[in-house]
């Protein structure tokens, strides 16, 4: 069964930021749809517990925090944030 992924606004201005900012857009395009992607299929697996229920993936060149509410078959993505690279450091 899959999810729904929903990006926060926070989240969504973080994304918008660091896209805006970035050598390569079609790099961060592409890793915020594989994001999209995985938290869909099954979220409750990806990535690594954080904290409490928030867990953290990364698909460089980011990383984002997320909350699964398995009742609801809801994604919360609740931050972005840019992963560098050697290339981009």
């Amino acid at each position: 069964m899959r999810y729904t992924v929903i990006w926060t606004d926070p989240a969504e201005q973080n994304l918008a930021a660091i896209w805006m900012a970035a050598f390569d857009r079609s790099e961060v395009t592409s890793a915020a749809n594989i994001v999209d992607q995985l938290l869909a299929e099954d979220a409750e697996t990806r990535g690594e517990v954080r904290f409490d229920t928030v867990r953290s993936l990364v698909i460089v060149p980011v990383g984002v925090d997320f909350e699964v509410v398995e009742l609801d078959r809801i994604v919360y993505v609740l931050s972005v944030w840019h992963v560098a690279t050697e290339e981009s450091s």
